[in-house]
């Protein structure tokens, strides 16, 4: 957030040191109305809200299938918008399925929260992650959400009841004609429409078959139909409308998932919207994505409370490690992957550092240390070893992988390697933010370790690991009082064990300490009197204590009271030379106003007593931090 203003007013008298606390911002954006909610188009009640969402599913789409495929709406869709691949989990985390699948696009967050694992949902943990439906309607129940879908868990267990309308259309044209229906003719805020099809050419004859292909050109025609259902919408013109394509996992080439296969992981993000980059690509996008996505764009904020694993299409930022895809490197001692495969390095980005001082001679080239890897690369190395489990990181990421480095004879002694981050620079606060995604995997002899170094001192330990760990770790440091630069370091050892990944490193810390200036004492000048005063002192506009007659009085204990946001700051200050006189204390950020009163002016032994009133501060600080 930038301030209204860029320069700094400072008097001479009566500054007050503040530390400044956090703006409160909102990520949400209000939405208006295209008009006052209208009759139900049968039974679904009638939205109020400018924008609008389609979100669309293709039941077991392989992104590489494309390529053969005749889908126009789908090339449009992508040329328009966004593109972006990513890859599911598998087990141990959970199979390449349908329930599994469709749950994380829903909820927004991954099986090991929303604990679907399979296509019975045995035991789904909705109440804690719902569907983003439910969401839309628990912030704003006018909000009018509609879900239309083939495969009918659903339209009757993956979106809830708090729905507005849910139906299962039977098979996919019986789908469309319905979703299409309502999309021309009612008028919701939000639907998900799913297809299902092309998953039973893929179950049938594989990915690779012409039946395949064809079934993917027939869902394109029909994608059509519900895009071209939109565009004929009366108030078109007048509506903000966010479309998204994406599919729950693919297929092998001979048919079937659940496996951990490139071509069952891979599934895709494909978006068209006000603000995406028409044509654009990105590796930074997963499908648990897509939730969070449509609520912000149907103006409700995400709530950290709800622990989401999605983040919102607008809201991602490169972070230090994804600068270095276009210098990824191919295999050297890994020959399980196709020699033209990029997908490591070891060479640290700019600022970070690895020290490999410990580390013995030899093992596999791409993993001797910490290196920084994709998902595909890192994964096909050797799967099966829960690998898959890593989809809390994006893009690139850092990998210590004692398993994959002990493949090849080494010189004696354990995996050791530290990586060691740049050096934060700090802002006087007393308190830091220390934020990465990790996945740390126990299968032997093992220990990861978090520590953290003031101005080159000591590091000391901040998290250790010793079982596995799947998560985003937030974690609350307290920095020592004058200290200057932070610098992190992630130290892994182990024996042939499993692995340690790391990513979106971000530091930061409370605003830092600001000058709320006084910009003006309305009060003007006050006369103090006091007990054989013949000819009061006085305390002018700009903070000096005069006698009478115009002497500057030095030495003066100046006592007075801040009254800022309901809050009474007792303050001293001893006079200078000149006659003025500064106070300091702690304020919240953003106050732009404050009351100053002298309660006392002793010097000498003897007291002097006035009021000096309506201090104006002026706050000009920016929030700073530090992310990598």
């Amino acid at each position: 957030m930038s301030l209204s203003r860029s320069a700094r007013t400072v008097l001479a008298a009566a500054t007050v040191a503040a530390v400044a606390l956090p703006l409160a911002t909102t990520t949400a954006r209000a939405q208006g109305s295209t008009a006052p909610a209208a009759a139900p188009y049968a039974g679904l009640p009638s939205g109020t809200k400018q924008a609008k969402t389609l979100v669309i599913g293709i039941d077991g789409a392989t992104f590489d299938a494309f390529s053969r495929a005749d889908v126009p709406h789908i090339r449009q869709l992508m040329a328009k918008g966004l593109t972006a691949r990513s890859n599911l989990y598998a087990a141990p985390m959970a199979p390449t399925v349908s329930g599994a699948g469709w749950s994380s696009v829903a909820t927004g967050v991954w099986p090991d929260k929303h604990n679907v694992k399979d296509n019975d949902f045995t035991a789904p943990d909705y109440g804690r992650y719902p569907d983003y439906a439910t969401r839309l309607e628990t912030s704003d129940p006018a909000t009018s959400t509609l879900v239309v879908g083939t495969w009918s868990p659903i339209p009757r267990t993956v979106f809830g009841a708090r729905t507005d309308l849910r139906i299962a259309g039977g098979n996919d044209e019986g789908t469309t004609a319905k979703a299409a229906d309502y999309l021309a003719h009612g008028n919701p805020d939000s639907t998900f429409v799913h297809l299902d099809e092309v998953d039973g050419a893929g179950h049938s004859t594989g990915s690779a078959s012409d039946a395949y292909l064809k079934a993917l050109s027939t869902a394109d025609g029909r994608i059509g139909r519900l895009l071209d259902a939109v565009a004929a919408r009366p108030a078109y013109a007048q509506e903000d409308w966010l479309l998204v394509l994406t599919a729950d996992h693919g297929h092998t080439p001979t048919g079937g998932h659940g496996g951990n296969t490139p071509l069952e992981r891979g599934t895709f993000v494909i978006a068209q919207g006000k603000g995406i980059r028409p044509g654009s690509v990105r590796d930074d996008v997963k499908i648990t994505d897509i939730a969070p996505t449509v609520l912000r764009h149907e103006g409700v904020a995400t709530d950290p409370a709800w622990n989401l694993d999605g983040t919102a299409l607008a809201e991602p930022e490169p972070d230090a490690f994804d600068v270095l895809r276009p210098s990824l490197r191919a295999p050297v001692d890994e020959t399980r992957l196709p020699a033209d495969a990029k997908g490591w390095t070891n060479t640290a980005p700019e600022g970070w550092s690895i020290d490999n001082s410990k580390m013995p001679a030899g093992g596999v080239t791409e993993w001797r240390g910490w290196s920084f890897a994709t998902d595909e690369f890192w994964t096909e190395a050797e799967r099966g070893q829960g690998r898959e489990t890593n989809v809390r990181a994006r893009n690139v990421f850092a990998v210590a992988d004692s398993d994959e480095w002990d493949d090849k004879a080494h010189g004696a002694g354990p995996f050791d390697s530290t990586l060691v981050s740049p050096a934060y620079k700090l802002n006087g606060a007393a308190k830091a933010t220390l934020s990465y995604a990790t996945d740390y995997r126990v299968d032997g002899p093992q220990t990861g370790d978090v520590f953290v170094s003031y101005d080159g001192g000591t590091p000391q330990l901040v998290k250790s690991y010793r079982a596995d760990s799947n998560t985003v770790e937030r974690l609350e440091l307290d920095v020592p009082q004058g200290a200057r630069t932070a610098r992190l370091s992630f130290r892994y050892t182990g024996t042939n064990s499993a692995f340690w990944t790391v990513d979106q490193v971000a530091f930061g810390q409370p605003h830092p300490p600001s000058d709320l200036a006084v910009a003006s004492l309305d009060a003007g000048t006050v006369l103090l009197g006091g007990p054989g005063s013949d000819a009061p002192w006085k305390v002018t506009a700009n903070g000096v204590v005069q006698t009478a007659q115009g002497k500057p009085v030095k030495g003066a204990e100046v006592t007075a009271e801040l009254t800022a946001d309901g809050t009474v700051h007792e303050l001293t200050g001893t006079t200078k030379k000149d006659g003025s006189v500064r106070f300091k204390a702690t304020v919240g950020r953003g106050i732009a106003k404050a009351t100053l009163t002298v309660t006392e002016v002793r010097h000498q032994g003897l007291a002097y007593y006035g009021e000096l009133d309506a201090v104006r501060f002026l706050d000009l600080t920016r929030p700073t931090g530090h992310r990598d």
